[in-house]
């Protein structure tokens, strides 16, 4: 590893300039609205819990509903600031849950091309792959619309496993 006192000063320098610190001020911004605005217009269909803000590397809140309670899962709409998209993420409450649907759900389209388990979720689609930031109005409108459609399409997953193969786990 470099020294640390050497990326802490690349670091600075870079926050000194401005940029960094206006985009991730903006994009949180961006975020905290999504979800304001998700919450009002979905609060009846969901739960939305409080925005997190991860390491510079996502911003995310996680919402979910009974069913998604009933099976101890839980989404989430991220913003991976790495690839600078926008995602949907479906999550176990604890790591076995996690496991448990994984197990169930690798060979899905989301899964197909992957070997192991993501890192923290058990599906990760991308719903904005190239946000354009320009037109935040429309961007909303379309990360609104796509989260719904993912999040029907996984729901629909869940219901039609639960007929056949229910995980072990309650």
């Amino acid at each position: 590893m470099k020294n640390l006192n050497d990326i802490v000063a690349v670091y600075q320098n870079e926050l000194r300039k401005g940029d960094i610190l206006v985009a991730y001020n903006e994009l949180v911004k961006f975020m905290m609205n999504t979800r304001t605005e998700l919450v009002k217009n979905l609060g009846h269909q969901y739960s939305f819990a409080k925005m997190l803000h991860g390491y510079l590397d996502y911003t995310y809140f996680y919402y979910t509903n009974d069913f998604l309670k009933s099976k101890k899962l839980k989404l989430g709409l991220v913003l991976n600031h790495l690839d600078m998209r926008f995602e949907v993420w479906l999550l176990g409450n604890t790591i076995p849950i996690q496991k448990e649907y994984w197990n169930l759900l690798k060979s899905t389209k989301w899964n197909k091309d992957k070997t192991e388990m993501p890192q923290y979720s058990i599906i990760e689609s991308a719903i904005i792959s190239k946000p354009d930031f320009n037109d935040l109005e429309l961007l909303s409108q379309h990360i609104h619309l796509n989260m719904m459609q993912v999040t029907d399409e996984i729901i629909a997953l869940l219901k039609m496993t639960q007929q056949t193969d229910q995980p072990a786990i309650k």
